[in-house]
């Protein structure tokens, strides 16, 4: 199945609790933070809703290797080491789009959907 990169790039000011929810329930919890999921109806409902807040894309299976080295490792309560469902990525260097953070990526801004230009998005962000 394929696997969607979801990376956050606006913050929480003046945003509506549904879509705060939304994103928390992604793991999406502050910009810049990355989040690996499946392809499935679910997810992209969610994607939908908070797609004016979120970039995202297919990722390779390359850029799924970078990203499991980076993910942080935590104990839970029993002692086991888990690991954390979020990653957390550097801003981008030379930005994220020439328009900002507040046009879509068609406009040549950051926000919505990629494709596989997310790839590069998230090696600049290592």
């Amino acid at each position: 199945m394929t696997k969607l990169a979801l990376v956050r790039v606006r913050g929480q000011v003046r945003m509506v609790w549904d879509i705060k929810d939304t994103l928390n329930n992604l793991g999406l919890y502050r910009p810049n933070y990355c989040v690996i999921v499946e392809k499935t109806p679910v997810f992209l409902g969610m994607i939908k809703k908070v797609d004016r807040h979120i970039t995202w894309g297919e990722a390779s299976e390359e850029t799924l290797n970078l990203l499991e080295k980076k993910r942080e490792k935590t104990k839970n309560k029993k002692g086991e080491v888990v690991y954390k469902k979020f990653l957390r990525l550097n801003p981008p260097r030379k930005g994220y789009g020439r328009k900002g953070i507040k046009k879509s990526f068609q406009e040549k801004g950051a926000l919505g959907y990629r494709g596989d230009k997310i790839n590069e998005l998230i090696k600049r962000m290592l």
